[in-house]
């Protein structure tokens, strides 16, 4: 276990920066002085220690040492550049994220209203059709011995086996019943009919990984019902795409089906409403009863998805361990984020828990260089990993062989396996139609991330050049559609309404110097501001606005310390909410939170 991280929570003195950052430079991170002025490390969450160090991906020409040193220290703010603070006061630092329990969230629906998991039963019109006759209880077809193998086969203990159970009164009715008590109590297992010296057995196996799994069997859905039920997820100590994967295994579906309007932090507990394509309540409730950290409930069917970014925002309760200020210090942070609020940066969670960040991969696919984008993901990186991703990276340097760097992974629904299963499916001089089997929300996120570490530079530029006031030519929007500000405007414009482009081919850009940094920044990147649209139609970046500064909404919180301010034990709890702040530039824009 890694040592917690020392947290800067305070918007106070802004971090140095050498003067040929502040000039219109093409390069990509600008650099930072190493003496902090407040005095504290850089952010850094504990999960990612865990994972493996994070780092920058280097191009092509880098490697050697530079690359290895960069990895020794993990990813870190300044690499995916948030770089400034709102405030000049002290601050005070702290441990975010001691514990998964310290933060937690609770996403904010389209309705404005705060999901949270309070009912776990199945809805009436969920619930199947009565049988005609009465049926025996399905507890009373399966024996105790049985349902132990079962739950082992489920669980994966028995992974290569499966389990045999002979029909002692052999009529279809029994059998139908032994099949559907299976089904029903341990999902993901499958069931099929088999004679053996005359006696017949209904065997039970793991469907994962088979065939079957690209084409579940097809239930009958009746046609006044919604085709996609909706429920919510709490999950402990997992992000979104690990919890939708562990779904899609039990049930034997693929990742797809599953739809959701944003992501969530992975060392948190964390509450958001995901919908699954034609999948029963009743299937779903049943999983809580094998899943571990992982419940689902508030169930409903209704004729729609989830898209990324639908969301109103999310609800933050979050606790902030050891702090190292004074009371007034504290006070001070928080009456600051209450009233001026906070730079809307890109959190770490969004450029990836690994030794090559998403951001790389995302520039790779935009600049059509797809034998980087394989490479990027599948070659060896510094830093603790497990083991058999280690030995499939080790295989796929050595061979180059999808299939047999396929072989050591035990899990083939990683990034890495879906990657290699498209690689031996199509070949590797198909990549595009290899990386369409990654989910397309995991695809979209490389490039997403690309954009969100491309936006974090230039308001890092921005807040420099220009601090907390509107200034003419930056951005503001009036409807759908952004508006340069006038020196009058500017005037009486708050930064609160200002907003920064993310690039793409339906956004203009600020007109002050640092709006043209977005040019020579993606220059030096190897990317065409002026033609942003891909080969590939889902890779094609419309582009959206984001406001600068975001002012949280209903915050409070509390200091709680059993000796004195500045103590090992002193904590402060806060509370907060804020709104869903990406802002489509026209309905083909594609990113959410």
């Amino acid at each position: 276990m890694a040592e917690p991280e020392h947290v800067t929570v305070q918007v106070g003195e802004k971090r140095g920066c050498p003067e040929e950052v502040e000039k219109d430079t093409p390069s990509k991170k600008p650099k930072v002085e190493k003496d902090h002025k407040n005095g504290s490390p850089p952010v850094k969450d504990e999960e990612e220690e865990e994972e493996g160090p994070d780092g920058e991906a280097v191009d092509g020409e880098e490697e050697g040492e530079t690359f290895a040193d960069m990895m020794k220290h993990g990813l870190t703010e300044l690499d995916v550049g948030i770089l400034r603070y709102v405030s000049d006061h002290e601050g005070f630092s702290g441990i975010l994220k001691e514990r998964y329990s310290d933060f937690v969230v609770h996403e904010i629906n389209k309705q404005g209203k705060i999901v949270h998991l309070d009912d776990l039963t199945v809805p009436a019109e969920a619930e199947e059709a009565p049988e005609a006759e009465p049926k025996p209880e399905e507890c009373d077809v399966l024996t105790e011995e049985q349902k132990k193998k079962l739950g082992e086969l489920q669980l994966f203990k028995n992974k290569e086996g499966e389990v045999s159970i002979e029909v002692m009164d052999d009529t279809k009715e029994k059998r139908t019943l032994v099949h559907k008590a299976i089904k029903t109590q341990f999902p993901g297992i499958e069931t099929k009919t088999e004679e053996k010296d005359g006696r017949k057995f209904i065997v039970a196996y793991h469907a994962a990984g088979q065939k079957a799994l690209a084409a579940p069997r097809k239930h009958f859905w009746p046609k006044n019902r919604g085709s996609f039920c909706h429920f919510v997820l709490y999950k402990e100590n997992k992000d979104t795409m690990d919890a939708i994967n562990v779904l899609s295994k039990f049930l034997r579906l693929r990742p797809n089906m599953f739809s959701y309007m944003g992501t969530k932090d992975k060392r948190a507990i964390t509450v958001q409403e995901i919908a699954v394509l034609k999948i029963t309540a009743e299937r779903l409730s049943h999983l809580n009863k094998c899943l571990m950290n992982l419940k689902l409930g508030n169930f409903c069917y209704k004729n729609h998805p989830l898209k990324l970014g639908e969301l109103q925002g999310n609800h933050f309760t979050i606790v902030i361990r050891n702090i190292s200020g004074t009371d007034e210090q504290v006070q001070q942070a928080m009456t600051s984020i209450k009233a001026t609020g906070f730079i809307n940066y890109y959190g770490m969670q969004r450029f990836g828990t690994t030794a090559v960040p998403t951001q790389q991969v995302g520039k790779a696919i935009l600049r059509n260089d797809w034998n980087q984008v394989v490479d990027l993901i599948l070659k060896p990186r510094p830093g603790a990993e497990k083991e058999f991703l280690v030995r499939c990276r080790e295989e796929w340097a050595k061979s180059q062989d999808p299939e047999a760097a396929l072989k050591k992974l035990p899990n083939k629904r990683c990034v890495e396996g879906q990657l290699l299963r498209g690689l031996s499916m199509y070949g590797k001089k198909n990549i595009v139609t290899a990386f369409g089997m990654i989910p397309r929300n995991n695809r979209l996120m490389y490039i997403h991330s690309y954009q969100s570490v491309v936006w974090n530079t230039m308001v890092s530029r921005r807040i420099d050049a220009f601090g907390l006031k509107a200034v003419e030519g930056d951005l503001v929007l009036k409807g759908t559609t952004a508006h340069v500000l006038s020196a009058e405007e500017a005037e009486t414009t708050s930064i609160h309404d200002t907003v920064m482009p993310l690039p793409g081919f339906d956004v203009i850009y600020p007109t002050h110097h640092v709006g043209k940094g977005y040019r020579e920044l993606l220059t030096a990147d190897g990317l065409d501001i002026d033609n942003m649209r891909h080969k590939v139609k889902d890779y094609s970046l419309a582009g959206a606005y984001r406001r600068i500064i975001i002012r949280p909404t209903d915050v409070s919180w509390e200091v709680i310390s059993m000796m004195t301010p500045g103590s090992p034990w002193c904590i402060v709890i806060l509370r907060y909410w804020r709104r869903n702040l990406l802002l489509f530039s026209t309905k083909r824009g594609s990113i959410g939170l």
